[in-house]
């Protein structure tokens, strides 16, 4: 019974970390309640009968759900002492032995206040709470009061429901940041456009000159609005499909060699020497065109930030480890970060998977540790950046993980100021390719 409550509460709530965590916790409500708590008729087919296995109770399947939620759950007794915690409450709480006290590993006055009520009989509202250490997290505590059948003073208990609502919190402040960032960046060039196509009409119409000038400006603002557009389209298809893993054979080394003859003249522009080091060939499974957008975004954005006289080089090598794939040879030096945007999740098959990597290595000022986590979101620029006619959209970045995330590899940023930054992207080699797994979430 204390788990069909728990169950019915975190269906009535909506989401939490994920859409899919709330279906898989409501199919269990869903399933303890027909195995449990309703009786069959006779006339239902026997479909449930594999999990009416005989010699299980129904509290000790109650233990065995609890056990196996993701979620922590815990039954706080009289005194604010934790009679009992599944395993999740462990992790997230770092528990000791059961019998501890709330409060000593606990401390949210507004929780222990609802713990305290629900002792008493009362039924506590959600309290919700944030932390910034080690990290920053959104937590949202049910606390459920519940009568046992015991003698004395103390017959209430409390059930402490906890969910981690970090990730939601940060989709609503990021998805709040890109609506705002993405009408300020079409409003600049369009208000732009309004005050030369006012001027044109004005005084300026029988200025040959001014026209000319004001034309290549227009012309310039009309291009970055189309980049702008160009790119959210892009990002757009490939969110829609990130679900959908590739299944298609691409060769990496070609693509690499390819991407140094389209993207050689930009760099000869600006003085960069721009070369490829790759394999014969190197397999990946993957979107041939997705791929080809992935390395012409690293290199155009290590050509941007690289100065005349230096070098880019595009590296490609197959069969390697996960951690072979994440570090790269030779390293930056010790002042060096990393940090991995998007990251590979499963093993798919008993052997561990084997990765064609291509890494994009440039010689530039380098990028300070605090701006690494952030270089994926959407419009995010590093101090001193700046959007402009010839600047890029600050999509592309975001256009590689989603991309890198669809093929179920990984993103790896390793950068030192003054040294250079080292963009790797691995994707699972054809025999090691998993189908069918979401990467892990990024923490940003």
């Amino acid at each position: 019974m204390v788990v069909f409550l728990v169950l019915v509460l975190t269906g009535g709530i909506g989401p939490w970390e994920a859409l899919a965590g709330m279906t898989s916790i409501l199919a269990l409500g869903f399933i303890y309640y027909l195995v449990v708590t309703r009786p069959v008729p006779q006339t239902t087919p026997p479909i449930l009968t594999p999990v009416q296995q005989p010699g299980i109770a129904p509290t000790e399947l109650a233990r065995l759900i609890v056990g196996r939620l993701p979620i922590p759950v815990l039954l706080i007794g009289p005194g604010g002492r934790i009679e009992q915690a599944n395993p999740a409450a462990h992790d997230f709480l770092g528990l000791g032995a059961e019998g501890a006290q709330l409060s000593a590993v606990l401390r949210q006055p507004k929780v222990l206040e609802s713990i305290s009520g629900a002792l008493r009989g009362e039924s506590p509202k959600p309290v919700e709470y944030s932390t910034v250490a080690p990290m920053e997290s959104h937590i949202r505590a049910h606390v459920i009061p519940l009568k046992t059948d015991q003698a004395g003073p103390f017959p209430w208990r409390a059930l402490l429901v906890m969910a981690d609502e970090t990730s939601i919190k940060r989709a609503d402040r990021m998805r709040a940041d890109f609506l705002a960032n993405a009408s300020h960046e079409l409003r600049t060039p369009l208000a732009s456009l309004a005050g030369f196509i006012e001027t044109l009409r004005g005084h300026a119409r029988e200025d040959i000159g001014a026209r000319d000038k004001f034309l290549s400006i227009m012309h310039d603002q009309t291009e970055r609005m189309r980049r702008l557009i160009d790119d959210l389209l892009s990002l757009s298809r490939v969110e829609m499909d990130e679900h959908l893993p590739p299944s298609d054979e691409v060769d990496v080394a070609a693509i690499a060699h390819d991407t140094v003859d389209v993207m050689g003249p930009q760099a000869r522009k600006k003085g960069i020497v721009l070369e490829a080091k790759a394999e014969d060939r190197a397999i990946a499974i993957g979107q041939r065109d997705q791929v080809i957008e992935v390395a012409q975004n690293l290199v155009e954005n290590a050509i941007k930030y690289s100065g005349a006289g230096s070098r880019v080089v595009l590296e490609v090598a197959t069969g390697l480890s996960r951690e072979e794939a994440e570090r790269s040879r030779p390293p930056l030096g010790d002042q060096s970060a990393r940090v991995a945007i998007a990251s590979p999740t499963g093993q798919g098959g008993s052997a561990p998977r084997r990765y064609t990597v291509l890494r994009v290595r440039d010689a530039g000022a380098g990028i300070e540790r605090r701006h690494l986590p952030r270089l994926s979101e959407r419009f995010y620029r590093v101090d001193g950046q700046k959007s402009g006619p010839k600047e890029g959209t600050g999509l592309g970045l975001a256009i590689v993980k989603h991309i890198v995330s669809r093929h179920r590899g990984g993103f790896v940023v390793e950068s030192a100021p003054g040294e250079g930054s080292v963009f790797s992207v691995y994707l699972p080699m054809p025999s090691q390719a998993p189908r069918g797994e979401m990467p892990a979430p990024d923490r940003m």
